[in-house]
């Protein structure tokens, strides 16, 4: 299977789960920003979760279909459509040859994921598929997808694949009357972010603390897949010490000698010198993925405890929505 960009949107790239063999090496993770939407996308075609997609940040984009494909998409930042049809989310889709589909821009979010059966072949780099721009690797050639960039699927499939393929076939776009649902992947309101607290927290004074958790907060324009600059009350600190670089990660919410927060993403460094008053909880990281310019969110604080039980339930939700297709088709 094939297809050719036509527009590539801000910024198209192909992620995978990310690169974590080589923290120790100062390499960063990347991967995608909506983790739970690319995972989603391979679970509906039955590819691994692991398989390569392409994420789109924002609408505004289109690619061509030049072999008959079968394909997914999830996440907010944009709809599907093949002229004036608009392409259901979260299911496999057969496309015909030589079909145009373009990125409607959706209000909802900004990075949506493409899957194709089998996964986009690309090499990898680090055991990793991801695409990491400061350093120009992983993806196709180190670089964002461009005009007249041409991508191939993997040829070795599933027998969910195989089975998806034989049913999905013809001269029309055709789909299933199923979904897998995000909605049942146990995301809260798309505001609110959970949070635990950070290594330094008693580096703050109370009422700073106390004003992150009850404030709202702006994403800035000064935001990308390293992090996100966060407008908002200025967070005071007590401890005035320097911190040595020690360990961050995505989620990770420094805060800065000006006293502005800096949620971290996908692209961050692997250690920082900010001290770090909070982590997002895993499980709401696909919300901060969605988040544009603009966006006010709020920050919950909930115990580390609380976090481990809400990782654990969307993995076995999401274990449970694969081995659902896999009884279903084989």
């Amino acid at each position: 299977m094939q297809l050719t960009i036509i527009k590539p949107s801000v910024l198209s790239t192909i992620q995978d789960m990310g690169r974590w063999a080589y923290l120790s090496q100062a390499v960063p993770v990347s991967g995608p920003m909506d983790s739970l939407s690319a995972r989603l996308a391979n679970i509906a075609l039955g590819n691994t979760e692991e398989a390569p997609v392409i994420e789109f940040t924002y609408g505004a984009a289109g690619f061509k279909v030049d072999t008959p494909a079968v394909i997914a998409y999830a996440g907010e930042g944009a709809i599907l459509k093949f002229g004036n049809q608009l392409l259901p989310a979260n299911r496999p889709i057969f496309i015909p040859v030589d079909s145009i589909i373009s990125l409607q821009n959706s209000s909802r979010g900004s990075r949506t994921y493409l899957a194709i059966v089998g996964g986009f072949d690309v090499p990898t780099v680090l055991n990793s598929y991801s695409t990491y721009l400061p350093a120009q690797i992983g993806g196709v050639n180190g670089r964002a997808l461009q005009t007249g960039d041409v991508l191939t699927s993997k040829e070795n499939l599933t027998a969910l694949n195989k089975v998806l393929i034989n049913s999905l076939s013809g001269e029309h776009i055709a789909y299933p009357n199923w979904s897998v649902s995000k909605s049942a992947m146990g995301l809260q309101n798309t505001n609110v972010i959970r949070v635990m607290a950070g290594p330094e927290t008693s580096w703050f004074d109370s009422s700073s603390v106390d004003r992150m958790l009850t404030s709202g907060f702006i994403l800035s324009q000064q935001s990308n897949r390293m992090g996100y600059r966060l407008k908002g009350p200025v967070i005071e600190r007590i401890n005035t010490s320097e911190l040595l670089s020690t360990a961050v990660t995505m989620g990770t919410i420094q805060v800065s000698g000006n006293g502005e927060l800096i949620l971290l993403m996908a692209d961050c460094q692997t250690t920082g010198g900010y001290p770090r008053i909070a982590q997002v909880a895993s499980v709401d990281l696909p919300l901060c993925g969605q988040l544009k310019p603009g966006d006010q969110i709020f920050f919950k604080q909930i115990s580390q405890a609380e976090a481990e039980m809400l990782y654990i339930e969307r993995e076995q939700n999401l274990q449970k929505l694969a081995a659902t297709l896999h009884a279903r088709f084989l």
